[in-house]
């Protein structure tokens, strides 16, 4: 993709005095992409808190909304894809303004849905119009980045964790005071769709260069970026476990009570968000090769708390620690992709797939294992998991996915601090 080129033409003319200029509006743009990021998690919360409501108004049964809420991973999955094309088409900010809206409207269609079918399809949908938009603010906020050098990503990804709690907020005071889901989506949507529309306005302009070939529709990603995905899914993986599992983890392994369970869940995810809003101050001081490896060894350490934990104290302490280990690896691994070819888009729709797909077998997976064996089993494997950051944390160094990719190993991390 082209630079912003009246941007560009403009520091050409005159470097000195438009530098301060060119600054303001890369601050600007920074702000912008972050509320974008925001608004993007609001929607996530929104839905959330009412998924109980839907599945009622529907007439599905457990069972069947646990198939239904597979769709919108799938959605996502077979539309990433197609961001890079729309974006080159219409370039980076119209792209994302219709994307994002259509991801924000996308929140009124499940509690419409009448029965499971039609909930399937809704939710297919709305995955779909989520994905788009989520790999387009992802090469906006890397790129945003790169002009700025220095680390925005994870502090990007902390804003969507925000705008997710004030949706869940929003979502719990709606259901508290009994309202139709129906009607609340319907109003959240057009709210949120109008502050996604202003913001966007001030996320960076880009186009594809004249004569630049338009990226293919549907393509397999680089190698490169599959290798940054396997870091990042066991990242993921974590997370959604240690997200669905934590408070049945205290409850039926450590006889914890109901409310001492949930504060646990609630205190992961608020660990989450924090670390993402601080990550970035670490991210520059250390790099990303090391930040990575630094926090699989923390995960590992929280990992093997929760699973020898004697009472709920140590546990909970433990799951802290791996919200604080694997937090900053997913922003990491979208920045990385998009370094790591000529494609970016094409290669963080790779990593994108994967985390969505770790997202969705990672609570199933538990279950099952804890079926079998135990939940102090399951929490094993994702303990060995973390491991994995510490092995592969190396792909994230520019160049370093490409390396692995052709030798089958992550390339040892060189002195300093890397991005």
């Amino acid at each position: 993709m082209g630079r912003d080129r009246a941007a560009d033409r403009a520091g050409d003319e005159d470097g000195t005095r438009e530098a301060a200029p060119c600054a303001a509006r890369l601050r600007r743009a920074r702000i912008a992409i972050a509320a974008v990021f925001c608004v993007h998690g609001a929607v996530t919360g929104n839905f959330a808190t009412r998924v109980p409501w839907i599945q009622e108004h529907a007439g599905v049964s457990t069972g069947q909304l646990g198939l239904a809420l597979a769709f919108p991973a799938i959605g996502s999955s077979l539309l990433m894809p197609l961001s890079g094309a729309v974006t080159h088409r219409f370039g980076a900010r119209r792209a994302l303004r219709g994307m994002l809206a259509l991801w924000t409207l996308g929140l009124a269609l499940p509690a419409l849905a009448p029965n499971m079918y039609t909930l399937c399809a809704a939710l297919f949908l709305y995955g779909a119009t989520s994905g788009l938009s989520d790999v387009a603010m992802n090469a906006l906020g890397v790129e945003t980045e790169n002009r700025l050098g220095r680390s925005i990503m994870s502090g990007l990804h902390g804003m969507w964790s925000a705008g997710a709690v004030a949706g869940s907020a929003a979502g719990t005071l709606a259901a508290h005071l009994g309202a139709d889901a129906r009607l609340h989506h319907l109003l959240a949507a057009a709210v949120l769709t109008a502050l996604g529309a202003y913001v966007c306005g001030g996320v960076l302009d880009l186009r594809s260069a004249p004569g630049e070939a338009a990226p293919p529709r549907f393509a397999l990603p680089p190698r490169s970026a599959l290798v940054i995905g396997l870091v990042a899914f066991c990242a993921v993986f974590a997370e959604g476990a240690s997200l669905d599992w934590s408070a049945v983890y205290l409850r039926d392994s450590l006889d914890t009570s109901a409310g001492l369970a949930a504060a646990t869940t609630t205190a992961f995810t608020l660990t989450m968000a924090v670390t993402r809003i601080a990550g970035d101050k670490v991210v520059d001081r250390f790099g990303a090769v090391r930040t990575v490896r630094w926090g699989g060894a923390l995960a590992a350490t929280g990992g093997t708390l929760v699973v020898l934990a004697p009472r709920p104290a140590v546990a909970m302490a433990g799951f802290a620690l791996i919200g604080l280990g694997v937090a900053v690896v997913v922003p990491l691994a979208f920045a990385a992709a998009a370094r790591s070819g000529p494609r970016p888009s094409q290669a963080i729709a790779g990593v994108a797939t994967i985390t969505y797909t770790s997202g969705l077998i990672a609570p199933s997976a538990i279950g099952g294992i804890a079926g079998l064996t135990s939940l102090v089993v399951s929490f094993g494997l994702v303990t060995l998991l973390t491991l994995g950051l510490v092995a592969g944390a190396g792909v994230l160094r520019p160049g370093g996915a490409a390396r692995a990719g052709a030798t089958g190993a992550a390339p040892a991390e060189s002195s300093g601090a890397t991005r």
